[in-house]
């Protein structure tokens, strides 16, 4: 249950967490969906992630403590890697015994922007630039494909993490005023590299090809013609109408990967793939 208090009992502000306490919340910020639910989303584990701070500022044992914990365990959803960000702000105002109503509303705040922000970057950037530099190694068997895009992929959101959470903490409120400054724009570039990358990859790497067995009385194959008019045809054919099919349609994913599988399986069983 959160607390209906709205200050808390001793308004000194606490010493500064050390680098020590901070990086072992970036640890615990690993676990920040172990508990995910519907009701408070990741209240669990933003909880479980921030307590050692908590427990620094207020004391073992405290009704502070206990007042702290309990609104820290109300609402709260936010991209995971981004988390320590938010985290840095919150134990900023936590150590300065902000009025807890503030402290509320900046982590309301701090929360909301970072969806859209993490995705454009892990999910629309990182993602599918690690994916296109490891993928060809990975279809050529080298080993060094999938162990180098765990690398890529974990030593940058690591270096996020920490970052993060030692520059917002040390901004306080101030680090949200930079970060949403310029969001939107940030976020629309994020998502048009991502868009251009995934498109390369798609003419790359898309393999979609009719069967060679398909020719004309002369001998010249149809796939042949196709790529004389637009090399990679099918695949951009292919992932066209997988997006009209998600935005005119609503389809998911899985019905999208689903549809790709029963066309596949019967283009080759009829022999035009």
């Amino acid at each position: 249950m959160a607390s209906n208090a709205t200050t808390y009992t001793n308004l000194t502000p606490a010493k500064s967490l050390d680098k020590a306490t901070l990086n072992k919340m970036v640890w615990r910020s690993l676990n920040l969906q172990g508990s995910f639910n519907y009701e408070r989303m990741q209240a669990n584990g933003w909880l479980y992630s921030i307590l050692p701070g908590l427990l620094a500022i207020h004391g073992e044992g405290t009704e502070d403590l206990k007042t702290s914990m309990g609104h820290n365990l109300e609402f709260f959803n936010t991209h995971p890697f981004l988390v320590t960000f938010v985290m840095g702000i919150v134990l900023s105002l936590e150590q300065q015994k902000a009025d807890i109503n503030t402290i509320r509303a900046v982590r309301v705040a701090a929360m909301g922007p970072l969806g859209g922000i993490g995705d454009a970057i892990f999910w629309f950037t990182l993602v599918p630039i690690a994916a296109g530099i490891c993928s060809n190694m990975a279809i050529e068997k080298n080993i060094m494909g999938p162990i180098l895009f765990l690398l890529i992929f974990n030593v940058v959101q690591f270096a996020v993490r920490f970052f993060l959470m030692h520059w917002s903490y040390e901004l306080g409120t101030q680090a949200i005023e930079l970060l949403t400054a310029n969001a939107k724009e940030f976020t629309r570039a994020a998502s048009m590299l991502g868009v251009f990358i995934v498109g390369a990859l798609t003419s790359n790497y898309g393999g979609t090809a009719l069967n060679p067995n398909l020719a004309l009385e002369n001998g010249t194959t149809i796939q042949s013609i196709l790529d004389g008019v637009l090399p990679k045809a099918i695949p951009l054919a292919l992932t066209l109408g997988l997006y009209f099919l998600m935005k005119k349609h609503k389809w998911t994913p899985v019905m999208c990967i689903g549809a790709l599988l029963v066309l596949g399986i019967l283009g080759a069983l009829v022999g035009i793939f």
